[in-house]
């Protein structure tokens, strides 16, 4: 293999596996986990790498994500990405572009992102909706949305815990973070609102949610047979009692320290569905939040009645080392089965239960 081709070596392919060709699409926190779990997987090939900053095109993918060099290389234009003919494209861009989507699936590559822009086909802008079809006709290829959240918690996990039910009463998702150890004043205080006073906080961050686990939440309504007929979406903010320091700066006495977005899904007259996102900085606020660890909590009333709490063992202070895995891992490993889908937008019910390849 030359060194400066933006080709992989097909030479080492197992002919009794199946092996797909990938290009890894930008290398942020997410992107670059991704990429290091496609170099790393038994029957994926990694055959192209885009990266938006030219100070990172023309280096080696190795390189971008700490493992040693691979001889593809990094690269800002599109066009050499299309001429790959690679069978998936990893979209993990900052901002989704859907003309971008549109013009690797016309091109024949099969997209797997952790943009939640196909969640819900339904929910989707009609306009984007009828180009991506379109465009996965041409190229009879496919697109499937996911991650850890919304994808893994919001519609995998949910699935497997309804299969025991006959009767479902609610079923509600609790997601829960806590950010005292994550360095970033710009997403802490500048994007999420932490340390304002409370009248400032911003109320459209519950419609933002919304439009993000929304779509999840009408999913999980098709697979039980249930239409979600609407959608409400509350947010709240709880204070700090003192004032206390995180590693992204100063959290005043009296100012936002926790936020809690509920998204609900009715049918009918009832609120059946919900996720809830409880983010915060400190424990030193009104006690009736009932703050848990980082991790998610679900809770299923029915006939089959279940409480599940699937717990984070990291350390805060290496929970942004470790929690990119959770989001990348579960795009990598649905590969193969959005590779093997019908062309179309393709959610969680029309795919396998994703299972990963270790060996």
């Amino acid at each position: 293999m030359e060194p400066n081709s933006l080709l992989g070596n097909n030479s080492a392919r197992d002919p009794r596996r199946p092996r797909y060709r990938v290009v890894q699409w930008a290398t942020g926190t997410i992107g670059a986990r991704a990429l290091r779990g496609v170099i790393e997987h038994p029957d994926l090939e990694l055959v192209g790498l885009f990266v938006h900053s030219a100070d990172k095109a023309g280096r080696d993918a190795g390189e971008l994500c700490g493992l040693p060099p691979t001889g593809v290389l990094a690269t800002d234009d599109i066009e050499r990405i299309i001429d790959l003919d690679a069978d998936c494209v990893l979209y993990m861009p900052l901002l989704f572009d859907g003309e971008t989507v549109v013009r690797l699936l016309t091109a024949g590559a099969n997209v797997v992102t952790t943009c939640g822009a196909f969640h819900h086909p339904a929910s989707m802008d009609p306009a984007l909706r009828h180009q991506v079809q379109h465009a996965c006709g041409l190229g009879r290829s496919s697109v499937h949305s996911t991650g850890s959240s919304p994808g893994f918690i919001s519609e995998a996990v949910p699935l497997v815990l309804s299969s025991i039910q006959r009767r479902l009463d609610r079923l509600a998702i609790d997601e829960y973070a806590d950010l005292s150890r994550r360095d970033s004043a710009a997403m802490l205080f500048d994007i999420m609102g932490f340390g304002r006073p409370p009248t400032e906080f911003d109320p459209a961050r519950a419609e933002y949610l919304a439009a993000s686990f929304g779509p999840s939440l009408r999913l999980l309504g098709d697979a039980l047979g249930l239409t979600v007929d609407s959608l409400t979406a509350h947010g709240e903010v709880a204070t700090a009692r003192d004032t206390f320091t995180i590693a992204a700066g100063t959290i005043e006495r009296g100012t936002v320290a926790a936020q809690r977005t509920t998204i609900t899904g009715i049918v009918g007259d009832r609120p059946l569905l919900s996720f809830r996102a409880t983010w915060y900085c400190g424990k030193d606020i009104d006690p009736a939040w009932d703050l848990h660890d980082t991790g998610w909590h679900i809770s299923v009333e029915g006939d089959a009645p279940l409480e599940v709490t699937l717990h984070f063992p990291v350390p805060l202070d290496r929970m942004a080392e470790i929690s990119p895995a959770y989001t990348a891992n579960r795009a990598v490993n649905a590969i193969p089965a959005v590779c093997a889908a019908e062309s179309g937008i393709r959610t969680t019910l029309d795919l396998p239960h994703i299972i990963t390849k270790l060996g």
